[in-house]
């Protein structure tokens, strides 16, 4: 007896203890579903190993986390009237007292810094002492501010355009913690609503701890969203295809208790939802539906046939389980390439994803088969779908462009694949934090605002290491950052940096009686004095602290990036690393470009290095499953060129229409790859089984298998399709690219599978047509009961 009658067998002999089974699993994980978190750092792309990981971490040791500013802007010239200039400074006043928050800085913070002649030494003033009544008052503040106190230019205000910003560092703390979240949500977000309503004013809100929790609330809320939108697009079609409520039930509460697993294994393992494992719920749901249109389909056929449910039943197992099981390995084998990489994100998803589909191809093998043996037959109407004169017309079609039409489909094939080697040439990288964000939402306008108004919201830090104690306040090293400023001031793309060059240039500043045109470095005559009123001086440690660490061995240049790609990095990290090489020798200096933003763009390069080695084992370990069933040199070439071929056209789109390749879209490959060559197996098992019917003569096994496998592997196609185009529901750029590039390349891998493969099977039919190849497979697609009534 064949392995999978046996298992045909066991199943249904057993039928209310595997549900039972099934029901305890499905408790257990759903028990884990309460372990789940979401992330609440950036993702991570590169192995904690990697030099840019391991310089920021660097950077992180000395001066902490630089990820923890929120900033409010105002561009409203009603707020420099006393009612609104006081509010806009008491609201400040009112975050800084909170717990969360570590310190703030406004203009009603503002210290101008002052010669104390008799002490030899600088002191802090307040910019003013009292509240203004008068707009005149407001006014004076301001071109105090605006004219006198280049310090705090595009710090605190934009004086071209009269903006103002206040910083709110929050707690490092509680920065990566849910405690941020709470914060954001419960404190931050009602307090600046309650003020906006009151004061008739609109406030921008910015900063990575208010983008990140915003953005982890959308990933949260569309969760759902896609869970609701992949179930009701499959469902829809399904019935749509196979008019049959029973049907639709059943393929819904397998795929709903598939959801329910995916949860639980995230809660599990102890994974964070970030932007890809959000996708694995309704990644399963469109996963497993092809698996439920095979079996109910196979089941459908049979009753048609012969009209006995049991044995049904059983051939539904044993004819289709085999092939079912092959289909979902090569795709869990696309996601399983993976967990190769060194990427913690990536390896999560592949497990995860691997993991879930052969736990969705489980369930629906065992619940599908079981629940139809309880029901009555189905109705003569819910088989009538088997009979669909517009199915039947599109398999006509395609058999006749296969018969008559070789030819026409080589070429186009050639033209195709010429013009997408084009397109791939035209293909970008972007590696940027922001890019993939939902543009219609109020947040990502307010990221914009602050790229025009003040130069970006994402940190870039230049880490300098003088070697020895106090070495950054040498006026030497001072000179040398203040070119690394000047080099920074020359990018659009960039805000004006801010360094420990500010603070001595407003000492010296400071010492010529407050005169802004004295906002430079010291000379070396002016050094020494200078310096001397630094020494004494307690109010300026304040200033120093957060540009030079307390050995004063260490500083930090931090400046904002716009959301710039991948290439415009380059070229600034090209220029930036000229200027460390010529200002810096190396045997005196440590300089290291860091930040999140520029760990990202890093990540995104090393990404997509991975993504070929990826990619290459997937295609290379379903080039040994190929090798493995057919033992046919030849076979492999044919079996792969097919689904090779919708993801070079994919490739070509995305560089006709600018899509870049990121760190959301690079998973097109992967996931079309491993679905797409399921119909390939779904046919060559067929055409197996048609040479054999028709004695080892290709033309009528091809034609055979064409029409068999035609209608089912159509209609799984389309599920696939709309149920991926269920991403394009998403805010997020990238998970809607995702979805569009994977429908769209499952289309053509059906219309490739439908119309190339065939015809390089006829074409190939000498070297293919083997009795021996395809007599003794090493992995049996079909029982030998049911081989050897077809030789018969």
């Amino acid at each position: 007896m064949n392995f999978w009658t046996k298992v045909a067998g066991l199943i249904l002999r057993n039928r209310y203890l595997v549900l039972l089974v099934i029901a305890i699993i499905t408790g257990l994980l759903a028990s884990q579903m309460k372990y789940m978190k979401f992330s609440y750092t950036e993702a991570n792309l590169l192995p904690e190993d990697h030099i840019a990981n391991l310089e920021y971490n660097q950077f992180l040791e000395i001066f902490g986390e630089e990820g923890n500013l929120v900033i409010l802007g105002i561009k409203d010239s009603t707020v420099f009237t006393p009612k609104k200039f006081n509010a806009w400074n008491n609201l400040v006043r009112k975050f800084d007292s909170l717990e969360e928050i570590d310190f703030t800085i406004s203009i009603a913070d503002v210290q101008k810094l002052k010669a104390d002649r008799k002490q030899r030494k600088f002191v802090l003033e307040p910019l003013y002492e009292k509240e203004p009544t008068t707009t005149q008052e407001v006014l004076d503040i301001k071109n105090q501010l605006f004219e006198k106190l280049p310090f705090y230019d595009n710090l605190l205000f934009n004086k071209e355009t009269g903006t103002l910003q206040t910083a709110i560092y929050i707690k490092k703390e509680i920065i990566n913690t849910p405690k941020r979240r709470d914060f954001i949500f419960n404190t931050l977000i009602p307090t600046i609503t309650k003020f906006e309503k009151e004061n008739n004013v609109d406030i921008r809100v910015s900063g990575m701890p208010y983008i990140r929790t915003l953005n982890a609330q959308n990933i949260q809320d569309e969760i759902l969203l896609f869970v609701a939108g992949a179930l009701g697009i499959t469902a829809v079609i399904f019935f749509f295809f196979f008019r049959s409520f029973r049907a639709t039930f059943i393929t819904l509460l397998v795929v709903m208790t598939g959801v329910i697993w995916a949860f639980g294994f995230i809660g599990w393992f102890g994974y964070e939802i970030t932007v890809l494992s959000a996708l694995i719920p309704p990644l399963i749901i469109v996963i497993g539906v092809p698996n439920a249109v095979f079996l109910i389909n196979k089941y459908q056929q049979e009753i048609k046939k012969h009209g006995q449910q049991a044995k049904a039943l059983q051939r539904v197992i044993s004819k289709v389980g085999n092939a079912t099981l092959m289909t979902n390995i090569t795709t869990a084998s696309g996601f399983a390439t993976f967990v190769f990489v060194k990427s913690s994100l990536l390896r999560e998803f592949g497990i995860l994803a691997s993991v879930n589909i052969i736990s969705i191809f489980i369930l629906a093998l065992l619940i599908i088969p079981i629940l139809y043996s309880f029901m009555p037959l189905p109705k003569k109407k819910h088989l009538n779908h088997l009979e669909t004169k517009w199915i039947e017309n599109v398999v006509n079609w395609m058999e006749k462009m296969v018969r008559n039409r070789r030819i026409t489909i080589y070429f186009t094939t050639v033209i195709v694949i010429v013009a997408a080697i084009i397109g791939v040439y035209k293909i970008k990288v972007s590696g940027s934090l922001i890019e993939d964000m939902p543009k219609s939402l109020e947040f990502y306008q307010d990221i914009k605002f602050f790229e025009s108004e003040f130069g970006g919201i994402m940190p870039l830090e230049i880490l300098v290491d003088t070697k020895k104690e106090k070495g950054v306040m040498s006026l030497s090293t001072l000179k040398k950052m203040e070119k690394i400023n000047e080099a920074i001031e020359t990018f659009p793309e960039l805000s004006k940096p801010i360094s420990i060059t500010n603070v001595v240039k407003y000492s010296k500043q400071a010492y010529y009686k407050g005169n802004p045109k004295y906002y430079q470095l010291p000379t070396s005559q002016e050094q020494s004095y200078i310096f001397a009123y630094t020494k004494n001086s307690n109010s300026d440690a304040s200033m120093l602290k957060n540009f030079v660490d307390s050995t004063g061995r260490y500083a930090r240049i931090t400046t904002f990036m716009k959301d710039i790609g991948t290439e415009k990095m380059n070229v600034i990290q090209e220029r930036l690393r000229e200027v460390i090489a010529k200002e810096f020798p190396s045997d005196k200096y440590t300089v290291s470009v860091t930040g999140k933003a520029l760990v990202f763009i890093k990540g995104t390069n090393y990404l997509i290095k991975n993504l070929v080695i990826s990619l290459s084992l997937a295609i290379f370990l379903i080039a040994i499953f190929m090798a493995w069933m057919f033992r046919s040199p030849p076979m492999i070439f044919i079996s792969l060129l097919p689904n090779i071929l919708p993801l070079l056209i994919t490739a070509g789109l995305m560089g006709y229409f600018g899509i870049p390749i990121k760190p959301s879209t690079i998973l097109v490959f992967s996931i079309a790859f491993g679905i797409s060559v399921d119909d390939t197996i779904h046919f060559l098992a067929k055409y197996r089984q048609e040479l054999m019917a028709n004695n080892w003569r290709v033309k009528p096994s091809v034609y055979g298998a064409l029409r068999e496998t035609g209608v089912s592997m159509f209609y799984t196609s389309i599920v696939l399709f709309f149920g991926f185009l269920t991403f394009t529901l998403s805010s997020f750029g990238g998970t809607i690219a995702l979805g569009g590039l994977v429908s769209v390349t499952l289309l053509l891998a059906m219309v490739s599978n439908l119309l190339l493969l065939p015809s390089l099977l006829l074409t190939f039919e000498k070297k293919i047509a083997n009795k021996k190849v395809f007599k003794e497979p090493s992995i049996r697609i079909i029982p030998p009961e049911e081989e050897d009534k077809l030789e018969e």
